[in-house]
């Protein structure tokens, strides 16, 4: 293993590019779902697919608002289905403004918010890790769904996307004896 220079983003920048390709390979696999799949349900799930998707992409939306109040482009209501298309525009737009957030954070850094008689803080740091294990949740249960369909979930894991980007080298072991 090879160790990382004090400073070094990569673990950041991995992260965040991993949650955008599972996110978007999601999102790529129930586009071709039927009406009846996308509104299916599993116990323990958040609820249906396309529910689920929505929220997956709000809620990144959400935590990026919370701390500097932008908003995508085209930002979309979240108690209506926008498309897929639309969709995927904002996951990866939240995905690029999470990684942005994540790489500012530092211990201290807090987020504060404020509704009417209510307010409360938090770090920021703390914050993406909620976005990170929120998407990794909802990504689950979806496929938890998928299964239940009887079909194969993509495979949105580490290996996956390592295999994909070409990052998982296999080599010939040529070593005496082996």
């Amino acid at each position: 293993m090879q160790e990382n220079e004090r400073g070094d983003t990569s673990v950041l920048t991995k992260l965040f590019a991993h949650n955008a390709w599972a996110n978007l390979k999601l999102l790529d696999f129930c586009e071709g779902l039927s009406d009846e799949q996308l509104d299916a349900t599993a116990v323990g799930g958040f609820g249906t697919i396309r529910d689920t998707l929505l929220h997956i992409a709000g809620a990144e939306v959400s935590y990026v608002s919370r701390v500097n109040g932008r908003l995508p482009a085209q930002p979309f209501a979240r108690d209506e289905f926008p498309g897929f298309e639309l969709l995927k525009d904002t996951v990866r737009w939240s995905s690029d403004e999470l990684l942005q957030l994540a790489l500012s954070a530092r211990e201290d850094t807090l987020v504060r918010e404020r509704w009417e008689r209510w307010r409360c803080e938090y770090t920021l740091a703390s914050l993406i890790v909620q976005a990170i294990n929120h998407a990794t949740e909802h990504r689950a249960q979806i496929a938890t769904i998928i299964t239940q369909l009887g079909m194969e979930p993509p495979d949105m894991s580490g290996w996956s996307y390592m295999n994909e980007t070409g990052e998982f080298k296999e080599f010939e072991d040529k070593a005496e004896g082996a």
